[in-house]
């Protein structure tokens, strides 16, 4: 017996913190577990660390480039953060959404900003907090990536990053990363079935009363 699916639109679902509260790795297993979910890959122009890969964790892009596509209107969000500029491609993402495939997002809060701004209806945001500050600090040090200097950088604007948690539609404190992905996965289902997301709902229905 085939499974009943009703036609719906994808979903933005956005997920920030402060650097090193985990919001990556939260998306790299969420996105594991998840059928019909696709990550968004931001342009950047910060240099690749050794562990990332070109066109897998960003598009690594020169200034030049990235200031040609902000022009052309090709970023559905934008931001400079710690220096170095990040942007999300338009097309590929409307493309999945138009398709009824959901997207997920490792983005900061200037970039949920603007997706708020631009498309509110297909976003979901959700923020993700340390357990403690000093849980925050060891995190940052313990992945070894940046410079001394650039994780004090990070720890002085974690307190910034977290004032803008209310702007969000859920908050989860990451303390067990197995918990924490539960509960993204549970909103990511509840917001899936939420009757003005299923656009094809009432042709079902209709379909339905019709055989009586």
């Amino acid at each position: 017996m085939s499974s009943i699916s009703i036609k719906r639109r994808g979903i933005m679902f956005v997920l920030s913190s402060p650097s090193g509260a985990g919001k990556t790795t939260v998306a790299r297993e969420v996105l594991k577990q998840e059928k019909n979910l696709n990550i968004s890959i931001s342009c950047t122009t910060r240099r690749a660390r050794p562990s990332e890969v070109n066109g897998v964790d960003y598009y690594f892009i020169s200034e030049v480039q990235y200031k040609e596509k902000v022009y052309k209107g090709e970023f559905l969000e934008h931001a400079e953060v710690f220096g170095n500029y990040y942007g999300t491609p338009r097309s590929t993402v409307e493309e999945y959404l138009d398709l009824g495939q959901d997207v997920i997002f490792d983005i900061d809060w200037q970039g949920t900003q603007q997706l708020a701004e631009n498309a509110r209806d297909d976003l979901v945001s959700i923020f993700i907090l340390p357990p403690s500050i000093e849980v925050l600090e060891k995190r940052l040090i313990g992945r070894n990536q940046d410079a001394d200097d650039v994780v004090s950088r990070r720890m002085s604007k974690a307190s910034d990053e977290m004032s803008h948690w209310p702007e969000y539609d859920y908050v989860i404190v990451n303390e067990k990363l197995d918990k924490t992905i539960f509960d993204v996965r549970s909103i990511m289902n509840a917001e899936r079935l939420k009757r003005l997301r299923l656009k094809g709902l009432v042709g079902f229905v209709n379909r339905l009363r019709s055989k009586n």
